[in-house]
């Protein structure tokens, strides 16, 4: 409609006043409601083309969108395995901190791991103690053996010797005796020497492989303890926390609420354009942007990103073909958008609907000295209309409160 008015005024508008003033015609008279086609059809044919061609010039070098949000992320509370609710430590609403505890879940079966880790440790310390104690009798069996030992192998020797001199201080069979003697006292000797390194191996390797076990598998049962305590993973409002002691959560079956992270230093608006508008927005156009929730305001922003896909043509393999209709409707590219200024949109929640206008500049292509007049003067008309857009979001904004609470019906 204001592009109608302000292109009637160079067009309807001259054509009536010629009509008038030049040849005489008057409305009522030779100017009729049956006779203004004919009368002014010049005007209005230059009207509406003049109409649809600046309308058409707008909306593609000024795109506009009615799909503008700044999205947050939601972080839901589920517990690392199911059970039963028995304490619960903090309240809907509540601002929690990293590492906060939420809730806990009975722990019972986990507790008695952890007992029974923590006493199969203290059994294993004691057998590596027992066996010290074993490897100090080994020690003594060990210098026994080799004492009695060395014992018979001396008296064999002087009594061999004796014998192969000829003398009948010594009998031969009571060499054989001795020789016998000393292949026992060598198997005692084997067999302590054994018992000591039996005792050893379990002391250095054993036993501590044991103990290394039961450890690990205590960590692993206190991994499963702290499991029944749900903590906050980062700081954030605790909302739809309706918990009560012995309700069931599951990290399947129910969650136990949504906790939403505190605010960024920076928020980003994002914008669905439509695809028409592709070779226009670029990183860098600047745009202004209204929103709901802060009635009445106008705040500048600038484009910093735009996605190269378009969501509906995404593609995932399946056990069925494609069929191209299915996808038929035109989707929307997406762009990211940052206030300019970035107090101004303190007070505006995260995930208000907005409406946002993108502005095309031309200011670098003007400045190029080899330009012809005709771009020159075009370029300068796209400028200039951005004003008209940019007047049209202003009336938006103006009637969005009214027709929101007055005409809406809510």
């Amino acid at each position: 409609m204001f592009e109608l008015l302000l292109c009637s005024i160079f067009t309807i508008l001259p054509d009536y006043l010629i009509r008038r003033y030049r040849q005489g015609k008057r409305i009522g008279h030779e100017i009729t409601l049956f006779s203004v086609w004919y009368e002014l059809r010049f005007g209005i044919t230059a009207c509406a083309i003049l109409t649809i061609s600046l309308i058409s010039v707008i909306f593609y070098f000024h795109p506009s969108s009615m799909h503008v949000s700044s999205f947050f992320r939601t972080v839901t509370i589920l517990p690392e395995k199911g059970g039963r609710v028995v304490e619960i430590y903090v309240d809907n609403d509540q601002v929690v901190n990293a590492g906060d505890p939420l809730f806990r879940i009975d722990n019972r079966v986990e507790r008695e791991a952890v007992a029974m880790a923590e006493q199969r440790i203290a059994e294993i310390r004691a057998q590596m103690d027992v066996s010290r104690a074993d490897l100090a009798v080994a020690d003594g069996n060990l210098e026994q053996a080799r004492g009695a030992y060395n014992q018979v192998r001396d008296e064999l020797k002087v009594k061999s010797d004796l014998l192969s001199r000829g003398t009948n201080a010594v009998s031969r069979r009571e060499v054989e005796r001795l020789e016998v003697s000393l292949t026992t006292r060598q198997g005692g000797l084997n067999a302590a020497e054994a018992s000591k390194t039996v005792i050893e191996t379990k002391l250095e390797s054993l036993l501590p492989a044991q103990l290394a076990n039961a450890q690990a598998s205590l960590r692993s049962s206190e991994a499963e303890l702290s499991k029944t305590v749900v903590r906050a993973g980062i700081k954030g409002k605790v909302q739809q926390f309706a918990l009560q002691n012995g309700d069931f959560v599951s990290p399947i079956l129910r969650p136990a609420g949504i906790l939403i992270p505190e605010k960024e230093e920076e928020t980003i608006f994002q914008a669905g354009f439509n695809q028409i508008a592709t070779q226009v927005i670029k990183p860098g156009v600047i745009s202004e942007v209204s929103c709901a929730s802060l009635p009445f305001e106008i705040i500048p922003m600038v484009i910093t990103d735009v996605q190269p896909v378009i969501a509906t043509g995404q593609f995932r393999p399946s056990d069925q073909l494609l069929d191209i209709t299915e996808r038929a409707k035109a989707g929307t590219f997406l762009a990211k958008m940052v206030p300019l200024y970035p107090e101004t949109i303190a007070t505006v929640p995260l995930g208000s609907k907005c409406i946002a206008n993108a502005y095309t500049n031309t200011h670098d292509q003007l400045e190029d000295p080899e330009i012809s007049s005709g771009r020159w003067l075009f370029l300068h008309m796209v400028q200039t209309v951005g004003v008209v857009h940019a007047i049209l979001l202003r009336v938006q904004t103006m009637l969005w409160p009214i027709q929101s609470l007055v005409f809406s019906g809510h």
